[in-house]
């Protein structure tokens, strides 16, 4: 199976992975702006910020890395 790897700051990223990442962020960050006050532009601020972070936190549980690490001794 050919996965569809692009070169993202220097490193290998699935296509599919990142677009999945980017919806879950946009829809977290999104949805807690429009849940804050709207008289309260620092809330609104505040809230998006945590709606990005909580887009970060499930996007790194939904999507596993695929980077085969090899330790090998000095000796």
């Amino acid at each position: 199976m050919k996965k569809n790897l692009i070169a993202l700051w220097g490193d290998l990223v699935d296509l599919k992975d990142l677009v999945i990442a980017i919806v879950i962020c946009s829809v977290t960050t999104m949805g807690s702006f429009f849940l804050a006050p709207a008289q309260n532009t620092t809330k609104q601020l505040f809230f998006g910020l945590g709606g990005a972070v909580l887009g970060f936190i499930i996007s790194t549980f939904l999507i596993k890395p695929k980077r085969n690490v090899i330790m090998e001794d000095d000796d």
